[in-house]
Formats: C-alpha cells, sequence, structure tokens
C-alpha cells in the first residue's frame, strides 16, 4: 500500500493516456446494470462487442469499469460514448487532485478513496472515476473492490428508491459511499491516537514521537484529499442555484448539499484530531522535559550533599605539620561520623523542604 502525494505526482502532458496508479496488475473488467423501477438487467461479463445490444437508453444504465490498465479498451469506451481524450487521461492520471468538471451533456467527477491500511500506520488510496451522461453513469475504478456492494444489492433486490430515481441519485449513492470511507479512515486513525496517548502517560519513547509525526502526516493528506471535494460540491450547490444542468434533477441535488455538509463535518473532525496530536505532541515533551528535571533535582542534591563531604576531605587531605587532628588518636573515626551526621542532617532537611 502506498500513500500519494499530490507534489510527487507525474509529469504528464493533458492528454497523455497512461496509468500511473500502482494497480497495474489488475485486468481491466467491465460490469453493467441496466435497470427501472419494474426491471434489472446485470451483466456480469460485459464487453466493449455488446456497447450497442445491452445498453437501453430508456433505462439507467451503470457501466461499472475495474482496471485501468487496458487503453484501447478505455479508448472504445471513451469513442462509443463520445467524451474527450483528456478526460480520460484525468482518469489514468492517478495524481490528479479531486475535481468536478461540467460539460455541456456530460459531468465528470474524480475522488480519491483513503482506508487504512491493514498492515501499517499508511493510507491506501484509490482514485475513482465517474461520467454521467443522459440515463448513463460510468464508473472508474483502479481494482475490484467492495466500495458499492451494497448499492449492487440494492439494485437487485429493489431496495430503497435507487431503482425509482435517475442514474444522478445512483451518482450520488457512490459518492456517499465513497466518503463513508474517509469516515472509516478517521474514525481508525482516532483509535491509534488514543492509543499513542495513553503511550505517551506510560513513557516518553522516541517511537511514540515519530509515529505522532506519521499520523500528523497522514491528517494532513486526508485535509488535502476532503478540501477539493468539498469545494466540488460546493459547485454543485451553484449549479443547482443557478439552474443550468440537466444531468441532475432539481430534487437530487438536495443529496448532493448533504455530501457537501459530510465533507464539511469531515474537516471538521480533522481539525479536532489534529489538536489532540498537537496535544498528544505537547505531553511528551513535557514528559520529557520533567524527567529531565527529576534527573537534574537527583544530582543536584547528590552534589550538594558531596560538596561539604569533599570540602572536609581536602581540608584534611593538606597534610599540613601543625594540624593538631592529624595527631588525635580517634581523629579518623571521629571524622567519619561528622560527616555520616552532616549526610543524614542535608537528607532530612531537603526531605522536609520536599526537594525529593
Amino acid at each position: 500500500m502506498r500513500k500519494i502525494k499530490y507534489k510527487k505526482g507525474r509529469k504528464l502532458q493533458h492528454i497523455t493516456l497512461e496509468y500511473t496508479g500502482s494497480h497495474k496488475e489488475h485486468e481491466t473488467e467491465m460490469q453493467l446494470f441496466v435497470y427501472n423501477d419494474t426491471d434489472v438487467v446485470e451483466y456480469d461479463k460485459f464487453t466493449v462487442l455488446a456497447l450497442n445490444s445491452c445498453f437501453d437508453y430508456t433505462k439507467n444504465n451503470w457501466l461499472n469499469i475495474h482496471g485501468l490498465n487496458d487503453i484501447g479498451l478505455l479508448k472504445t469506451i471513451g469513442a462509443h460514448f463520445k467524451f474527450d481524450d483528456y478526460l480520460l487521461a484525468d482518469i489514468l492520471n492517478t495524481t490528479k487532485r479531486t475535481k468536478l468538471e461540467e460539460q455541456p451533456d456530460i459531468l465528470f467527477f474524480n475522488i480519491k478513496s483513503l482506508l487504512p491500511s491493514e498492515y501499517s500506520d499508511n493510507i491506501s488510496v484509490e482514485q475513482l472515476s465517474f461520467i454521467l451522461k443522459d440515463g448513463i453513469l460510468i464508473s472508474f475504478q483502479e481494482k475490484r473492490s467492495d466500495f458499492f456492494t451494497h448499492i449492487r444489492e440494492r439494485l437487485r433486490t429493489h431496495s430503497g428508491i435507487v431503482r425509482t430515481k435517475k442514474v444522478d441519485y445512483l451518482l450520488y449513492l457512490l459518492l456517499d459511499a465513497v466518503i463513508e470511507n474517509f469516515y472509516i479512515t478517521i474514525e481508525d486513525e482516532e483509535d491509534k491516537i488514543e492509543e499513542l496517548i495513553n503511550l505517551t502517560k506510560k513513557g516518553a519513547d522516541p517511537v511514540i514521537l515519530e509515529k505522532i509525526e506519521n499520523h500528523r502526516d497522514n491528517f494532513n493528506f486526508l485535509k488535502r484529499s476532503i478540501v477539493p471535494l468539498r469545494d466540488s460540491l460546493y459547485y454543485l450547490k451553484t449549479i443547482k442555484d443557478d439552474d443550468t444542468n440537466s444531468l441532475i434533477q432539481k430534487e437530487t441535488f438536495n443529496f448532493f448539499i448533504r455530501l457537501h455538509q459530510k465533507s464539511l463535518e469531515l474537516l471538521e473532525q480533522i481539525e479536532s484530531d489534529m489538536s489532540s496530536l498537537e496535544s498528544a505532541s505537547n505531553f511528551y515533551f513535557s514528559e520529557q522535559s520533567r524527567k529531565m528535571n527529576e534527573i537534574m533535582k537527583t544530582l543536584t542534591i547528590i552534589s550538594a550533599i558531596f560538596i561539604p563531604l569533599t570540602f572536609i576531605v581536602g581540608v584534611y587531605g593538606m597534610n599540613f605539620e601543625n594540624m593538631p587532628e592529624l595527631k588525635y588518636r580517634y581523629g579518623y573515626y571521629s571524622v567519619m561520623v561528622a560527616m555520616v551526621l552532616l549526610v543524614i542532617a542535608l537528607i532530612v532537611y531537603f526531605k522536609k523542604r520536599r526537594w525529593f
């Protein structure tokens, strides 16, 4: 699993048809649903040879494409549905930011789907793209995944209102399913943050600070992914206000407004979680400072105890002729007892002052 960073994306020409993602081992497969309120037909192993025979333009058509490695097949799809090569280039270039593009008879949407990696603290990224035409929705996925399994079941079993609506409502459901992955990712990050906060209370291992920085990078990446999504969904609100797009029904706009609200909620949650990370980082450094202060206090107390002892030893180590204590029979024992009593007196004094 890898983490895509937009700034490190490959610089391709606008119409260069080259898949830049990491799922190059996945074969391109297609699945077609043709449905309306009374009927649904599913073509699981759909091929380009059936483009003219299987589509029913009096009904709703959802063509889902898994795998983006067969450039020739994608070009055939593009030519059949008459959308420009630069849209195919945006679909294949997975380093592109989330965006919404409106054309007279096409609405193009691409989005990043983010999920936590199973065996690391990184985030798994997949780009999904959607092309909405009159009666047709085409979705492009880098690999076969289960993002839309529940939506397929709703189509098969006539659950909910999806089969009574146009394909613009289906687009809403697909986008909503992708946005749910953001919630899953953020929840996973929050669980890991809670673990980190507990670890900072138990110790000040430098690995903890490294993990905190990794999760801060993850939240920044999440934020960079959601901000353009928020802007795109806000643009849909302006389309509603301008009443210039016929591909989205008026009653469906309210569902897309809900998605815009969800994107705002996600950003607010990320800001809150980043504050928690900042608190964990501050707690880590304060714990480091506290431990350092404890060490310095201990060393200072030890030094304060040994300073008078060192002075006494230094005085009686001068070996002058006229030091009467040197001739005293019990002089050594007396000095040792005095030094022990001095140590005890200093320890009692420091204890009363609560220095340790």
